[in-house]
Order: C-alpha cells, then structure tokens, then sequence
C-alpha cells in the first residue's frame, strides 16, 4: 500500500543521512553574541521593543509582530542589548537586527500558568501560537497563527504533519521523531482541537521504519490520527506532492492548501505549537543538522536561535578538509553561503560542508531535447522550455506555459545531461513575475 503513496515524476539523488541519522540530538550552549534578524519569517519584519543596554531573560519578547502576518521574536539567553543594527543573514541580506551580549547566565522568564488542552478554547490555541512566534520551520517561514486560521475551518478535512523529510543530507525531523515523538504527537492534537471536521496524518517517507512503527505505537488509540507510509522520492516533502500523496487532492500555485481542505505543518513547527499551546514556551529552539564530507563530525544540535554558525561548525569537529561549496538547508532546495559569521533564525534546518562543488564544476551545455527534464517535473510543466523563455525575458509565454506551477525543486536541474541551470533560471523569472504582481 505504501509504496501507491506518491506523485508523479521526482528523482533518487544520494540521500547523504548516513552521515548524521544516528547521531542523537546534541545540545549547545552559544558562547559569542546572539543576533536576531527582525526579518525571520513571511510578511512584515518584526519591531523591536527593547533598546541598546536593556537587560533581557531568554523567554522574554524583544520584538513584536508588525502585523497579521508577521511574528514576534523572543531572547533565548540573558543578557544586554547591545545594539540594533543591519547584519547580514544567511540569504546575503543586510536586514535589522537585535544583538544580545549573552552573560552565561541563561536565567529564564516565568512562562506562566499552564492549562491543559480541554480547558483551553480554539481562540485561545490560536492567539498562544501566535504570541509564541510560531512560524514554518521547513523553510518558508509562514506565520503558523495564520495557517491555523482559514476563512472556514469546518471544510478542513486533513492536518497533515510533513514527516517526508525528503531533502538529502537532512536529519533534524528524523531525530526528533525518534526521540521525542510524544512532543510531535501532542502538537498535532493542539492543532486539531481547531478543525471539528478534521483527520490528522503523520506522513512519513517509507525509508524511515523505525519512526513509522513509534508513531504508529503512539497513535493507535487515536481515532483522528493515522501514520501514512509514503514512497521515498524527492520531492515528496514539497506541498503540493505531500497532500497529493497522502490524500489524493491536487492544489495548483493559485491555491492554498486550505482550498483543498488541508493544513500542512512541518516536524519542528508542529513540537512547537505544542510548546506554545500546552507550557506558553516561545520558539527559541531549532534542530539543526551540520553534515557534509568536510564537515569532521557530523551532528544534529539542539540550537539557541541567534547562535552563529561558525559555533556549529566548532561544535561538530571543525572542517576536516576545506570546503568548495557551504550550503545553508540541503543540496535541492537551499542556497549557497559565501560567509559563515552569520545567525541561525527560525527557519535554519542545517549547514552542509561540501568538499567539491559539482555544480560550478560542470559547464552547462545547449539543450538536447531528451525530455527527461520533463519526465521528473512534479509540476508537470516543460522546464526546458520555459528555461528558455526566461532566459529571453518572454513573461507573456512563460506564464502562458504554466512556469508558475514550478515549484523550483530542482529535479530539473539535477537530471538534466546538458548540465543547464533550469531551477535557478525558472525560479529568477517566477521572481520578477511575482513582484510585478505586487507592484500592481
């Protein structure tokens, strides 16, 4: 039955969890400043409400949402306010920022009185998410308060909790599944205590048994939860193709899941409404996985957000051979970082050391037509195609060929024996064609 659980097209890269997957979850401690960018998430960056030689606990809020769709962020050490200034972020940005001298100390706020989750209302589930700062920790970033509140909660039929972790070299969600897979089950709960009508799915990729039969031991007294067993394939874990996976239902790039009746939350975000909801604990904690085969002692860490990355790679041995390429997220989805000294945020998942760089190395040549591009497309759309009409700036007949049901995943890029640049072509036009939307 498992193996049925997938969609059409993705690829088999080398999965590289080896490196990492047996490595229990290690905790560290920072040991230089803590920077927090106001920009950590979709929507409207956050607004600082200390100032430059404040005294602040961890669990204490620095900064407020500046909208609906923003979220607030949280100190996760004690220490002074040292400045607010623009540093740089993973992504090369310059954006404002929080800096904190940590004072060894780690005292904590008093996180208040906790209730239980039959005492506690839908509106108040919602706001203690929201006030948590609670945002997609896969990588997007969204605002979970908002995914948490769709215009008609009674058509939500599935809350799906994205177990796939599809992406190679990535470890985080699987070991937070293994060893702490009652914090994931009480989360989801949480979140279905809002949605009357709805089924909760545990949607797992089938190269991960062992979290399969935990969660299924867990959750077999559950009427409303199920543990779903789907084939390993990137990119299992991408929106579209998990809810087509698990449910049959199909979303185009003009939908939310909601339109189709689902909520999709990732590992760490769901362990996190369930901190949010069940002990009033903000998001001040990420899983992060540092890998790669320049990387001396591959490891997943327990991280204070704000910790520089440079401390990770301390902390996982140092590099044992230079690295070509450092990649922040895994090799299909994340991006290439020129500059360690840079903060983790809410939506750091891992650090990958590469000792050679495949990509620069190969030279891209013409298209030969072989369509194998299109064979692997989850999107179902002609990539080369539309690689060259980005590449000739044609809006008009890119849009015309549904490029915007791209969801830049990569499997192009990766199977194509020309070497061409087909995700990064497409995801540059898909880029411009959003923000001319925008500016209209």
């Amino acid at each position: 039955m498992g193996a049925k659980l997938t969609f059409k097209g993705g690829i088999h890269p080398y999965d590289g969890k080896d490196l990492s997957k047996d490595k229990p979850i290690r905790d560290v401690l920072p040991k230089g400043d803590l920077v927090y960018p106001l920009s950590q998430h979709i929507g409207a960056p956050a607004v600082p409400i200390v100032k430059k030689g404040d005294h602040v606990l961890a669990g204490q809020r620095i900064a407020d949402a500046g909208g609906f769709v923003s979220a607030p962020i949280y100190a996760t050490v004690s220490g002074t306010v040292k400045a607010i200034e623009p540093r740089r972020t993973v992504v090369g940005d310059n954006v404002n920022a929080i800096v904190i001298e940590n004072d060894g100390k780690y005292e904590e706020v008093d996180y208040g009185e906790t209730k239980s989750l039959d005492q506690l209302t839908k509106e108040e589930i919602i706001q203690k998410v929201r006030e948590a700062g609670v945002v997609g920790m896969g990588g997007a970033g969204f605002p979970t308060h908002v995914k948490l509140s769709p215009k008609e909660p009674e058509k939500i039929d599935y809350v799906i909790v994205n177990c796939a972790e599809c992406e190679p070299y990535l470890t985080s969600d699987y070991r937070c599944m293994i060893e702490t897979p009652e914090k994931l089950i009480r989360g989801l709960k949480c979140s279905l205590k809002l949605f009357d009508n709805a089924k909760g799915i545990l949607a797992v990729e089938d190269n991960k048994k062992d979290c399969i039969e935990i969660l299924k031991n867990l959750v077999k007294e559950e009427e409303r939860i199920t543990v779903k067993q789907l084939k390993t394939k990137y990119p299992q874990g991408a929106e579209r193709q998990l809810i087509y996976a698990a449910t049959g239902r199909q979303i185009n790039s003009g939908m939310l899941p909601a339109d189709a009746g689902c909520v999709v939350n990732n590992v760490d975000t769901v362990i996190s409404i369930g901190n949010a909801v069940l002990e009033n604990k903000p998001v001040m904690y990420r899983v992060v996985t540092v890998t790669g085969d320049a990387i001396a002692d591959p490891a997943n860490f327990r991280v204070r957000i704000g910790t520089n990355y440079h401390e990770l790679v301390e902390e996982a041995g140092g590099f044992k051979a230079e690295p070509e390429k450092i990649i922040s997220g895994g090799p299909m989805m994340g991006f290439g970082i020129f500059d360690l000294d840079v903060p983790t945020t809410k939506t750091a998942s891992a650090l990958l050391c590469l000792t050679k760089d495949e990509v620069s190395a190969s030279e891209p040549g013409p298209c030969i037509n072989c369509g194998m591009c299109v064979q692997v497309c989850p999107g179902r759309v002609v990539p080369s195609r539309l690689a060259d009409m980005a590449e000739h700036m044609d809006k008009e007949r890119f849009e015309a060929a549904n490029g915007m049901e791209c969801c830049e995943c990569g499997c192009c890029s990766f199977i194509c024996p020309a070497k061409r640049p087909l995700t990064q072509e497409i995801k540059s036009m898909r880029k411009i064609i959003l923000a001319d939307r925008r500016k209209k």
